[in-house]
């Protein structure tokens, strides 16, 4: 008997020291992404932490200064569960840290410090540290040779050497069969100065002076370097217009790195930029800036994983779609679901992309990461660290900004946007993340709400400092956070004001501002996981909560969340919810806080995302009380 009550003794003990093991944190790879201009992002794998109370706290410093910063600490990840049944889509995030470090100096090293906590213990390196430079804005090559364009009807002078059609320069002359046989290549570090002009070719004429094939596009298949890109730019003479003639695509870049378009316009084809096909082929280094793209179906196109460090900057894009009324494309009574005759501005796929200050009008879409499916198991491939912002986007079939398919470091902060039919942003879904919405101002999305995530359930989904004319009312999220942010609603007749439908007891939400809508419907709806940490088989039914006060005492979120309304704004009149279908400018609207109002120093510090608040502490939403302002679309 005794002997029999020590093994069971000696059982229980290695049972407890083998739980107690599962709950240390073993730290593995360090991993810095691709930088951007201003933002640099990391990804810190590890295994153990069973019970998820490990942390990461970061500090930075520009190399050679004694001066440590705090930035956000690292989001924790893993065995979240990201699924949509319809794709057979299913995806278990791996366990890890990731996040970013913001608001860095273009061109700058800088030195970061990552400190892994954790109650259980530590094993591995705890303490880690490493030196990561940001990148430039890309620029043309100042000793490289300049080669001028005219178009065929230039009848004037020419500055030499002077070519007839672009690809005369880029590749040599030849027309017809003879086009493929061109021996007079552009070299890296070459700049095409296109002088004014209309360049559209008829694509049927045998030997059309433009040197177009058949095909209708530019082909372009040469690589410049970082050091010496290929740049294609507008003399300075007057407008520059290629005109597609309405070929499928103009500008076929996927075989082209390191190449520039600086303000040129391109008008009248499906697709002004091909820049990458998902499993095929795709460029990196593309610049496109201060362009004119108009009369399209998409601007830019890319969805090849291996893309890398597009600069889309400073561009205005004009799409096909309804320019007049706002329209959805699903479930529309009124006038009809909206047919797709404009798609979105941009999107990409791939590694350290910029897509800021665009103005972009009248697609389906404005923005998008590539909805692409499970994640490359390679790590250069993953579709990590990306910025989208300050762009100025308006009257959209479907959403603003969709950040689907993004895995870690998806960052998009400070953008407007104006009328969409559907949702305002979009994480459907995310894998990992985190993505950051940071900032953004959202105002009229009468068919659907503030953020979508419904129907592929995101996992690191970081809402912070936002305003949303709109209601939250989607769900099925995981290891969602929510702080700072305005939610009012438009008094719609069917919908509360926030929903929080989420599969992981650690999502969160506190410090937000709500307007509650004028109607029957409950406010705030909320449903978690009964028991342990996270349940995909099947939620709880939703609660629902009449107040504020209720949704706190029901749930324990939002402690420090307050009630406000419109007079907050300097000006702010809510859209009408019975004219769905109206558009409305963003000159109508003031979103500057109003002195002493309900939004004032009502936010929790994030370090290194609001360190510049003005009073006792930040403002709620995404302007704060006498702060700088922001730049919405094409800064000149």
């Amino acid at each position: 008997m005794k002997l029999r009550l020590f093994f069971l003794l000696v059982w229980f003990a290695c049972m407890g020291s083998i739980s107690r093991a599962d709950d240390v944190v073993e730290a593995g790879e360090l991993i810095a992404e691709p930088p951007t201009l201003h933002n640099l992002g990391f990804e810190w794998k590890i295994t153990g932490d069973d019970n998820r109370n490990a942390t990461v706290a970061v500090r930075f410093r520009e190399e050679g200064s004694d001066q440590w910063q705090e930035a956000q600490p690292m989001l924790r990840i893993g065995d979240e569960k990201v699924w949509r049944a319809t794709e057979y889509l299913e995806y278990h995030t791996p366990r890890m840290f990731a996040g970013s470090i913001f608001g860095l100096e273009a061109g700058k090293r800088y030195e970061c410090r990552f400190e892994m906590n954790d109650p259980d213990g530590v094993k591995g390196e705890a303490v880690r540290t490493m030196v990561v430079e940001t990148r430039v804005v890309p620029q043309p090559y100042k000793d490289g040779p300049v080669l001028h364009v005219y178009p065929p009807n230039h009848d004037g002078p020419r500055e030499e050497p002077s070519f007839t059609g672009l690809l005369e320069a880029y590749y040599g002359p030849g027309k017809g069969d003879w086009d493929v046989v061109r021996r007079r290549p552009v070299q890296p570090g070459t700049t095409i100065l296109v002088h004014a002009g209309l360049y559209k070719a008829d694509r049927r004429d045998y030997v059309n002076p433009h040197q177009i094939p058949f095909f209708g596009s530019y082909v372009l298949t040469l690589d410049g370097t970082a050091e010496k890109p290929i740049t294609i730019k507008a003399a300075g003479d007057g407008e520059v217009i290629f005109d597609g003639d309405n070929a499928f695509k103009l500008f076929d870049v996927m075989a082209a790195d390191h190449h520039i378009f600086e303000g040129i316009t391109v008008r009248n084809t499906e697709v002004a930029f091909y820049a990458g096909v998902k499993d095929v082929l795709g460029c990196s280094n593309l610049t496109v800036r201060n362009c004119r793209i108009e009369d399209v179906g998409i601007g830019i196109h890319n969805e090849w994983a291996g893309s890398k460090n597009f600069y889309i900057a400073d561009n205005v894009m004009i799409g096909r779609d309804d320019h007049h009324r706002l329209n959805g494309w699903s479930n529309m009574k009124t006038y009809g679901a909206s047919p797709v005759n404009s798609y979105y501005g941009v999107k990409v796929y791939g590694q350290g992309h910029v897509v800021c200050h665009n103005r972009i009008s009248y697609f389906h879409d404005g923005v998008c990461v590539s909805t692409y499916g499970i994640p490359e198991e390679e790590q250069d491939r993953k579709c990590v660290s990306i910025d989208i912002y300050n762009n100025d986007i308006f009257l959209v079939v479907d959403d603003f900004i969709e950040a689907d398919g993004g895995v870690h470091n998806i960052r998009v902060m400070n953008n407007r946007g104006f009328n969409a039919a559907h949702r305002g942003l979009s994480a459907q879904p995310i894998f990992g993340g985190p993505v950051y919405f940071i900032g953004n101002l959202v105002y009229h999305v009468p068919f659907g709400g503030a953020i979508k995530t419904g129907g592929a359930n995101p996992a690191g989904v970081l809402v912070y400092h936002n305003t949303f004319i709109a209601e939250n009312t989607d769900g099925g999220m995981s290891n969602v956070h929510y702080r700072n942010n305005l939610f009012f609603g438009t008094d719609h007749a069917r919908r509360p004001l926030f929903r929080m439908m989420t599969y992981t007891r650690y999502s969160t939400s506190d410090y937000n501002g709500y307007r509650p809508n004028n109607n029957d419907v409950s406010p705030f709806e909320w449903t978690a996981p009964e028991n342990g940490l996270r349940e995909y088989d099947q939620l709880p039914p939703l609660k629902k909560f009449k107040d504020l006060a209720a949704f706190r005492k029901g749930t324990g979120l939002e402690q420090h969340g307050v009630l406000v309304d419109t007079d907050i704004f300097m000006r702010m009149t809510l859209p009408d919810p019975t004219k769905p279908h109206a558009v409305y400018l963003p000159e109508q609207v003031d979103f500057r806080l109003r002195a002493k109002s309900g939004a004032i120093d009502k936010g929790v510090r994030l370090p290194n995302i609001n360190d510049r608040f003005t009073g006792k502490a930040p403002d709620l939403g995404a302007l704060e009380y006498g702060g700088e302002g922001q730049v919405y679309g094409p800064r000149d």
